[in-house]
């Protein structure tokens, strides 16, 4: 496969892992449309580095890439969903700013980054995803003598994605009024709890 191919199979790879909405979307979206474009981008970019970490250790094999999830996952699972539901809870407190444009910034670019990447790091669906992408891909043979290429597409791809949803958010928050902001913050913290206590049910079982 040339690393033309390679790299396009790649972002649509991690196009893919991005695009569908959970929670980790709609924090992003809310960090946009409360704190703006770089706000949503940089948390954005967090799941990105996280899935092209994953990303990096399939490329390894996948069998490199389960026995680092065998023996963490409970461990691992456990502190996603505790900082979850954390976040979500933090935003259902949160008062909504009546000017987006004067939002009060409670964490910096850096937190922001740190705190999604955290989330998709830790969410065991992130991690089974790509196991499954590798089996059907058949792991280090569909990207011999390219893992850089890969990784980097799966990032690309991935950050594509939160580029368009962040800027798309962030070209409504001057747009929409007080009551659907603060209804969408709500939204967003109530998923995030909902999907956090859905999780820790399961690890209690």
């Amino acid at each position: 496969m040339s690393s033309g191919t390679l790299f396009l199979q790649s972002a649509l790879i991690g196009l893919s892992v991005a695009a569908p909405l959970g929670p980790i979307g709609l924090l992003c979206m809310q960090r946009a449309l409360e704190s703006g474009a770089r706000y949503g981008l940089v948390s954005g970019l967090g799941a990105a580095s996280a899935d092209a970490l994953y990303a990096l250790l399939g490329a390894l094999g996948t069998n490199a890439l389960m026995h680092a999830f065998t023996g963490i996952a409970g461990p691992l699972a456990l502190a996603g969903a505790l900082f979850m539901l954390w976040l979500g809870v933090g935003m259902l407190r949160a008062p909504t700013a009546s000017d987006p444009a004067k939002t009060p910034r409670t964490t910096g670019l850096p937190a922001a980054y740190a705190s999604v990447l955290a989330l998709t790091a830790t969410n065991p669906m992130t991690v089974t995803t790509f196991i499954a992408i590798f089996a059907a891909l058949g792991s280090q043979q569909a990207v011999a003598g390219g893992t850089a290429v890969f990784v980097s597409g799966v990032f690309i791809g991935s950050a594509l994605w939160w580029v368009v949803l962040s800027f798309g958010c962030a070209a409504l928050r001057h747009r929409i009024n007080l009551q659907i902001r603060s209804g969408i913050n709500r939204a967003a913290g109530a998923v995030l709890v909902a999907f956090a206590l859905y999780k820790l049910a399961q690890l209690a079982i």
